[in-house]
């Protein structure tokens, strides 16, 4: 088996085990002889025992068997899925893939969305594993000139089927300027070409992806900012969306209530509140209303009030 098929396996049988486990070696065999991966040959036990300890380096999932339950296999520590690891989104974008292959009759009814410019992501993969910085030429929206700037590659983040760059930059203390040491996101499909240099660098060893956007929405930091206690109120089916899809990781729920024939929800998070946030509030004002702090409630208000003046005295266009 060659090393694409191996990997198609290993996301089979995760899904196999996500769907079915606890299930036995027997049920997964007839499983496995239903795929065309199999090639009509059984799967041998120790072929089987392999894959587990391969899933288990590579997606940290550990493959347990309960001899007390008739040797039947699941995944023990189930909550790593739940992670939002660079793991758990390969596996998801490859059992993604995985599934569409065998389903090349239908292609033609399963609608993606696309994520546009993922060609420098091989790019800026390399630069970051080869500590070298990256020569790129940018447009920013509604500007006419060109830009060509010269980063440390820090990290990338996927967000709205857009991928960043959080690029990293310091400038020398000139006798009119003083020193410089700042992160700036770079989206990819504003930018016109990516190119690695032999200029090397050491990435700050205090910094930690994760953390830098922890209390971030989006993909918009402000280091002057604060995370801040937001806490919203959800009406009618919008609470459920909220249940499944949280806002942000610190998301949780106050408890329900009813106004008049309404009933709504509120939940609290913690969050710093940028504009991308606050645009994401207003995006679900039929909905969602915001209930603390009293400043984010003067601004949600105010950006409606701009919105509603949008279509004040407007001309119909037919």
């Amino acid at each position: 088996m060659n090393v694409y098929d191996k990997f198609r396996t290993y996301i089979w049988l995760v899904d196999i085990l996500q769907r079915y486990g606890p299930i036995s070696f027997q049920e997964i065999q007839q499983h496995w002889l239903e795929t065309e991966l199999s090639g009509g040959v059984e799967l041998a036990k120790a072929t089987f025992a392999r894959y587990r300890t391969a899933i288990e380096d590579m997606f940290g999932l550990c493959v347990g068997c309960d001899a007390k339950n008739g040797y039947r296999y699941f995944i023990e520590n189930v909550e790593v899925l739940h992670e939002d690891t660079i793991q758990n989104w390969m596996l998801s974008t490859l059992t993604v893939g995985n599934l569409l292959s065998d389903c090349l009759s239908v292609q033609d009814r399963i609608l993606l969305e696309q994520v546009p410019c993922a060609g420098h992501l091989s790019t800026m993969v390399e630069a970051m594993k080869r500590k070298v910085r990256i020569e790129v030429t940018y447009r920013k929206y509604g500007a006419d000139q060109v830009k060509q700037v010269e980063m440390e590659p820090y990290c990338i983040k996927l967000f709205h089927r857009r991928w960043y760059v959080l690029g990293h930059f310091y400038r020398e203390a000139t006798s009119d300027q003083e020193a410089q040491d700042y992160c700036a996101l770079y989206a990819f499909d504003r930018m016109l070409q990516v190119k690695l240099t032999e200029r090397s660098f050491e990435l700050n060893p205090d910094f930690q992806a994760k953390n830098f956007f922890a209390y971030a929405w989006g993909i918009f930091v402000d280091p002057k900012l604060d995370p801040e206690r937001v806490v919203v109120r959800a009406y009618d089916r919008e609470r459920y969306y909220l249940r499944d899809l949280p806002i942000h990781f610190s998301q949780r729920s106050l408890g329900e209530g009813c106004e008049g024939n309404r009933v709504y929800e509120d939940f609290e998070l913690y969050v710093c509140i940028t504009w991308d946030f606050c645009s994401h509030l207003l995006s679900k004002s039929r909905y969602l209303k915001v209930m603390a702090p009293s400043a984010l409630v003067s601004r949600i208000r105010e950006m409606l009030h701009d919105s509603l003046a949008l279509y004040e005295e407007s001309v119909t266009v037919d």
